[in-house]
């Protein structure tokens, strides 16, 4: 794994009346969407954070709507992959970061779905509907959905693209792109987007800002790292330099904020941030240890790479002028799928020739109390994310949520887990055993949503072994290992 906001002044911090969106000032509104890269759920400072400042991502939120049930996927590509096919990842085929055996699941007692790394080409990606209906699409930053040949996101239906992720600094672009030596990798994705935004103003945009920030190698400018140095930790927040990056991300959004402001574009703009997974941390909670663990996402559980609430719930913020209630909160349970039909909606762009699994958000936008039509979302997860030797953030799992109901089904031995989010956010009691009925009922939903989609199962380890070559350091311009 963005949005769009105005500028900060004395206005935009008074509320805004909300309007239908027939009465926004352009029928098709640009749209920006801005994701961070391992950004936990606390890790803003409007979701809760004591130590991380995030001042621009904070005043998005005052001036829109903060959603706290909405959920992608345990790591990155899946994610992705959701965002631009709007599809769950049994359609998909990507259910993680590269092959089956980065992680020696040969000890396991099941054999993981192999994982497809290129987005099959088979899809409508969201840029080529939204291009259809009039939009210049442009993206810069992390894509992990493929690079060569027709998999670049420059040949998928974004006008303009330039890939980079891997490193923060010294870092490489494709197409090779010229950058002033020493510059850190989120200030040149938000040049470039800035840009964009300057060139495309008299047109109806998309513009999708994916930062590599806050992934690892946590690296950040010396000046900010110094900023952090001398503050005191709250919790698990605590990292200067992690403090520091999420900085800078917060920095690119009051960028993008500005040059709406100053082109007189923010109440033409929808704009949304939000977060590709959970944040790394949380995990020696669950007795795992020497997993890398840079920041906290308490009280959610466990984190990135988990199925637990730390590893999938993120922050995502919404800021449409005039349709969004400013300073709203909605709760209704939403997930990755919803992105693609929600920009459908606001552009009136035409559905793709795929199925698509999500629901519209718009009517969350106007009203964070309306209802949808769904009964539940959903998670698959056939194969294994590792933390060390023997060790693993999960094994296959699938899930569902329907209301505050969430009920997971590890398939390793059928053990089934049920917890009441609303009580119990952070998952610390298993209903299971005292609520059959719910269990039963929503088992068998699970079941027939894994039916639907045709769900490939992992099947049984008959001996097979896991490989995964030496890992390699990120040095230099080299790429930095998905976890």
């Amino acid at each position: 794994m963005k949005h769009t906001i105005m500028l900060v002044s004395a206005l935009m911090l008074a509320p805004l009346a909300a309007r239908s969106a027939d009465e926004t000032p352009n029928a098709k509104p640009n749209i920006i969407f801005i994701m961070a890269d391992d950004l936990g759920w606390t890790d803003l400072a409007c979701y809760g954070s004591q130590y991380y400042e995030t001042p621009n991502i904070d005043r998005l939120a005052a001036q829109g709507m903060k959603f706290t049930g909405y959920h992608q996927c345990q790591n990155c590509a899946p994610t992705r992959a959701a965002l631009m096919t709007g599809q769950y990842a049994p359609r998909t085929g990507v259910y993680t970061v590269g092959s089956i055996d980065r992680f020696d699941w040969s000890k396991r007692p099941l054999r993981p779905v192999d994982n497809v790394t290129d987005l099959p080409l088979d899809r409508d990606l969201l840029p080529r509907q939204l291009k259809a209906a009039g939009y210049v699409t442009g993206m810069f930053g992390k894509w992990h959905l493929g690079e060569r040949g027709e998999y670049h996101p420059g040949r998928r239906g974004f006008d303009e693209a330039i890939v980079s992720a891997g490193v923060h600094f010294d870092f490489v672009t494709n197409p090779k792109t010229d950058y002033p030596k020493g510059q850190y990798l989120a200030d040149f994705l938000t040049d470039r987007a800035v840009d964009f935004i300057k060139r495309h103003k008299d047109k109806p945009f998309f513009l999708y800002l994916s930062h590599f920030a806050v992934h690892s190698p946590h690296q950040a400018k010396p000046e900010l790292i110094e900023k952090f140095k001398p503050k005191p930790g709250v919790g698990g927040h605590n990292n200067p330099t992690y403090a520091a990056m999420i900085y800078s991300v917060d920095e690119s959004v009051g960028r993008v904020l500005k040059t709406l402001d100053e082109l007189n574009l923010a109440d033409q703009t929808v704009v949304i941030f939000t977060s590709d997974n959970g944040g790394v941390g949380g995990y020696a909670r669950e007795g795992i240890k020497k997993a890398g663990e840079i920041t906290d996402n308490a009280p959610l559980r466990s984190g990135k790479g988990s199925l637990y609430e730390g590893g999938i719930r993120d922050p995502f913020i919404v800021r449409w002028p005039g349709v969004t209630p400013a300073g709203s909160v909605c709760d209704v349970p939403t997930i990755h799928v919803d992105v693609f039909p929600t920009f459908l909606e606001i552009a009136g762009a035409p559905k793709p020739r795929q199925a698509l699994d999500g629901e519209s958000l718009v009517k969350l936008f106007r009203d964070p109390a309306a209802k949808l039509q769904r009964e539940a979302i959903y998670q698959h997860f056939p194969g294994y994310l590792g933390a060390g030797v023997d060790q693993w953030r999960t094994t296959p799992v699938s899930l569902i949520q329907r209301g505050d109901w969430k009920l997971m089904e590890f398939l390793e031995d059928g053990r089934l887990e049920l917890y009441n989010l609303r009580n119990d956010i952070g998952e610390t009691k298993n209903l299971a055993a005292e609520m059959p009925e719910k269990v039963k009922e929503l088992h068998a939903r699970l079941a027939a949503w894994r039916k639907e989609v045709n769900a490939p199962m992992p099947t049984k380890n008959e001996g097979g072994t896991a490989a995964p070559g030496p890992k390699k350091k990120a040095r230099g311009k080299k790429k930095n290992q998905e976890k």
